[in-house]
């Protein structure tokens, strides 16, 4: 039977076999549409930087509530009920504020949705916020998990922000977290991933060999507690370290804020379950252009603590056009509950690969001013290189 024919038995794949797909997460050509249909909305412009390869950044609004706890609405419920329950204080962001290391703040976003029936949303910190332990996660009216968006949904957004190490500075309109829209439920097998790695190749090591792909459930990442360079594999941040201001870039001496980790040999590292530590993976990996990866934060299966906050790995991520050959994870880590020794190539996590509905007109590099596409073991933004 030739191509032609099994195309037409299988809609699906001639879909796929021309570049396109009916479920799967937006590339940016989509969401710019989307925002066009009325189907995100702000009394403040939108503007292009928001829009991501695979994702659209959101902006914090006018004012943030100190509340007593984190909480969830609820089905019947809303957001602005429950502030109105637990609020302490409220805060002006129009101008600087201060958020205080190991409070809670709900902020209403700039953005609102008004959703298709068939597109969902989901969500996660930013790379440099997930990297200053900046605990963020969106709520939506009706909702019964974080950082999730129902299909059809239509109302305001709401971030939940925790600086669990830093005292930080922020602003109305600083972008903390950002959302993905998925129409469906696109298929995530083993057997598509594998495909996938035959195709672009996943998987680097340093010195640029291809290295195996570990698929199971997903692309298994492992940890790397081997010196390069500097002799350092990670970063511990201090206690009591200064205030950040979240609008400053290239700003910060690390010293001030971080201790540097030297390899622990063969006795492997303990990790503190009150302290965060910035790691790297040991693999370099790619996304190719018409697809997306997110991060599995926790995974009880290979121990008990949390690897990613920014969990959102946007097309061409250690890809660029075809010419970047992998580029590191870097994990944000914390314990959970008791000290946990990992050791150098021990698994960590898991990447799991989602399809675009169609190749993304952006891609993740210097050409739209990624931070991170070459990096190696590397701190946020607001730090002098």
């Amino acid at each position: 039977m030739n191509p032609s024919s099994i195309a037409s038995l299988f809609p699906e794949l001639e879909r796929e076999l021309l570049g396109f797909a009916t479920t799967g997460v937006f590339p940016s050509q989509k969401i710019r549409e989307l925002i066009q249909k009325g189907g995100v909305r702000s009394d403040v412009p939108i503007e292009d930087l928001q829009i991501q390869p695979a994702s659209m950044d959101l902006r914090l609004g006018a004012v943030a509530y100190r509340v007593q706890a984190s909480f969830l609405p609820g089905q019947q419920g809303t957001v602005e009920k429950k502030i109105q329950e637990v609020k302490m204080c409220t805060l002006d962001l129009s101008s600087p504020t201060v958020l205080e290391r190991g409070c809670v703040y709900i902020v209403p976003l700039m953005e609102e949705v008004v959703l298709p029936r068939d597109v969902s949303g989901k969500a996660n910190p930013r790379s440099s916020t997930g990297r200053l332990d900046i605990f963020t996660r969106l709520l939506a009216d009706g909702s019964n998990e974080f950082d999730r968006v129902p299909s059809g949904y239509r109302g305001p957004l709401y971030a939940e922000v925790v600086p669990r190490t830093f005292t930080v500075l922020a602003r109305e309109g600083m972008r903390l977290n950002q959302l993905r829209f998925i129409r469906g439920h696109p298929p995530a097998w083993d057997a598509r991933l594998n495909r996938l790695d035959q195709r672009d190749t996943l998987v680097y090591l340093d010195g640029d060999q291809p290295g195996e792909a570990r698929i199971d459930k997903g692309l298994r990442i492992s940890m790397n507690l081997q010196p390069r360079n500097s002799g350092v594999i990670g970063y511990r941040a201090k206690k009591n370290a200064p205030m950040i201001d979240l609008e400053k870039a290239d700003y910060y001496d690390p010293a001030d804020f971080w201790e540097p980790i030297e390899s622990p040999g063969r006795k492997g590292l303990i990790l503190n379950p009150d302290e965060f530590y910035i790691l790297a993976s040991r693999e370099k990996v790619r996304i190719p252009s018409d697809h997306a990866a997110e991060m599995v934060a926790y995974d009880p299966s290979v121990g008990e603590f949390r690897i990613h906050y920014a969990g959102f790995f946007d097309p061409g991520f250690g890809y660029g056009a075809s010419d970047v050959k992998g580029t590191h994870a870097v994990l944000e880590v914390r314990s959970h509950e008791a000290p946990f020794l990992v050791e150098d190539g021990q698994i960590v996590g898991r990447l799991i690969y989602e399809r675009l509905l169609e190749p993304s007109d952006k891609v993740y590099g210097q050409a739209i001013g990624s931070a991170y596409q070459c990096q190696g073991l590397s701190l946020s933004r607001h730090f002098k290189r």
